[in-house]
């Protein structure tokens, strides 16, 4: 199989949307936002691929870069070390892993970048799916020396519950293996074959150096054979709007904003609904649904921070104005008349569980599903999932620290949902131990009655 080319649906050189670097760019460029997760196994360089985007990006102050100079030389690393960027916490200097989440941000002249360094250790998997609930993209990187390990299968495991619309796998120090053809192909093949049991849409292959800076900015001369764009210009040019939902009206009330009239005011007092676009395009003049009332109106003004617009889509935070004076609180969602989210009490859902004290069937809970919280009973735990084997363990009847299981759960107040796999926002919660306050669970719906 030659570079640029495709095997099994995935792509090696461009994934869905990418264009080479050396092709007419036909399309409009873009400066918005994407945000995308990093994961791997322990000491697959991680930490030192961020540092080099941010390097070679410019993104780096100078003072910064002098301080890192000067602790890599006292540490005697013998090279700057950019892993010394991210890693900020002293626990992991001093083990040389990354154990929380670490978030950056960047821009170049084309987009702007937050990244979330999660853990690579499979300790740590409630952080990493903390990390990467919210990417647009799950940059997984592979040891070119060691091939796809458990915690490369894990870690695309997650990508595919979580549903992060696009994969890219960074086959990290190629110049380890001297920048073998074949050591690349091999990996390609091998985590191709697995990715395929999952719900992965789109897939790309790229081999890496983190630490020489090898097809990570610029392209590497390294590798002639490889026919594809270095890692950021992939990342530049990825098209991430139609992976948003832009069919399912779908707004949760945040926030009653309420203005009384004063001495310079005009004839009315203003009173709207803030929140963030979950899904859909909402228009001024469009007839909504305010759930879970059933109560009709009709958007009248979108506000925003600059000024009224004539429409709003994912992930815009705007304030709604309606045009009937009907009872709209926090916690209800705003919906369009003809297509509504399931409104129930009963969930069936995909935990990863996220506390030390064991879930247990019949365990209580507060749930939090985008702006409405409420109670929630575990009626049954149906089985844990094998993330090595995607086996599905049933007659369990708890889950451990970082295990993921299906359960069965019941809520004291309707809940507007959609199946996770239509909508991340809609479709998913946490689950909150009311005694500490600490967030036990993450969950993804996958039915609701």
């Amino acid at each position: 199989m030659s570079a640029g080319a495709v095997g099994n649906g995935h792509g090696i050189a461009q994934g869905n949307g990418s264009a080479a670097p050396d092709q007419p760019l036909t399309r409009r460029r873009t400066s918005e936002l994407l945000r995308f997760a990093t994961a791997g196994s322990v000491d697959d360089g991680k930490s030192t691929l961020i540092g080099r985007l941010l390097h070679d990006s410019k993104s780096i102050l100078e003072d910064q870069l002098e301080q890192v100079a000067e602790t890599s030389e006292r540490r005697g690393d013998g090279y700057l070390n950019l892993a010394l960027l991210t890693d900020g916490l002293r626990a992991e200097r001093e083990q040389g892993i990354t154990i929380d989440v670490a978030y950056r941000y960047f821009a170049t002249p084309k987009r702007k970048f937050i990244i979330a360094d999660t853990p690579g250790h499979e300790q740590y998997t409630r952080n990493t799916v903390t990390g990467a609930s919210t990417a647009d993209v799950s940059v997984v990187l592979v040891d070119a020396r060691n091939g796809v390990s458990e915690q490369t299968r894990r870690h695309a495991y997650i990508c595919s519950l979580l549903r992060i619309p696009h994969l890219v796998v960074a086959v990290n120090k190629m110049d380890l293996v001297g920048y073998s053809e074949d050591v690349f192909y091999a990996i390609l093949d091998e985590l191709s074959d697995w990715a395929a049991r999952l719900q992965i849409p789109d897939i790309t292959f790229i081999p890496i150096s983190a630490l020489t800076g090898d097809n990570v900015v610029e392209r590497s001369w390294q590798m002639p054979w490889y026919g594809g764009p270095p890692l950021l210009y992939h990342l530049e040019h990825l098209i991430i709007t139609p992976d948003r939902n832009l069919a399912d009206v779908r707004f949760p009330v945040q926030w009653v904003i309420r203005v009384g009239r004063t001495e310079s005011d005009e004839h009315r007092d203003y009173r709207g609904y803030a929140g963030q676009v979950a899904g859909g395009v909402l228009r001024a003049g469009q007839e909504v649904v305010v759930l879970p009332s059933g109560r009709r109106t009709t958007i009248r003004q979108i506000d925003t921070h600059d000024g009224a617009v004539e429409e709003a889509f994912p992930t815009m935070s705007v304030t709604l104005l309606a045009a009937d004076d009907i009872d709209i609180s926090r916690g209800d969602m705003i919906v369009e008349a003809d297509d509504p989210p399931s409104v129930c009490r009963e969930l069936e859902a995909t935990l990863c569980w996220m506390s030390e004290e064991p879930m247990q069937e019949g365990g209580r809970y507060a749930i939090k599903h985008t702006t409405r919280s409420a109670r929630a009973i575990v009626d049954a735990i149906e089985y844990r999932v094998d993330v090595n084997t995607l086996a599905h363990e049933r007659g369990v009847s708890s889950l451990q620290l970082n295990e993921i299981g299906r359960v069965a759960l019941r809520v004291s107040s309707p809940l507007m949902v959609d199946p996770y796999v239509r909508n991340r926002t809609t479709g998913s919660f946490i689950l909150i131990d009311e005694t500490t306050n600490n967030t036990v669970a993450a969950g993804m719906i996958s039915a609701g009655r």
